[in-house]
């Protein structure tokens, strides 16, 4: 069986702007930004040894995750990044995708300069982005597939 025509965006779904792959790549790269927890009061320069190697997942206000992340979506366009708000709402339950059209419109106005912030202050982004793209019938496994 032959695959559904893909639009310039890289999707079948007409409505989202921003490329699927992008949105994978974000995806993934959100998986191990939620893996983060607080970081401990104690000085974080101590030996890697000494924790564990538990450091890495500490959060802390330096953090190139964190800062990756935030330039990664602050250079998408307007339109990509409305996407990715209308993504993650409907990835929480907020709204369905027979109400894309709306999301779409309500996330495009609520767009910022902070966006990204937003994004990357929310928890679990990664699992409401993905259950976003579930409720639109797309899922990123053929860029899981490629890339892990």
């Amino acid at each position: 069986m032959a695959n559904p025509p893909i639009d310039q965006a890289g999707t079948d779904f007409g409505g989202l702007t921003v490329a699927l792959e992008k949105v994978c790549f974000i995806i993934f790269k959100a998986r191990s930004f939620d893996a983060k927890y607080p970081a401990p009061v104690r000085d974080p320069a101590s030996n890697p040894t000494d924790d564990g190697d538990l450091s890495v997942l500490a959060d802390y206000p330096d953090d190139p995750e964190w800062a990756e992340m935030t330039s990664l979506i602050s250079a998408l366009n307007v339109d990509e990044q409305a996407d990715l708000i209308a993504l993650m709402w409907l990835g929480r339950g907020e709204y369905t995708a027979e109400d894309w059209d709306t999301v779409r419109e309500e996330a495009a106005r609520s767009r910022n300069e902070q966006t990204a912030r937003y994004l990357c202050g929310t928890p679990l982004l990664a699992d409401h982005l993905s259950n976003g793209l579930s409720e639109l019938d797309l899922s990123c496994e053929e860029y899981e597939l490629a890339h892990l």
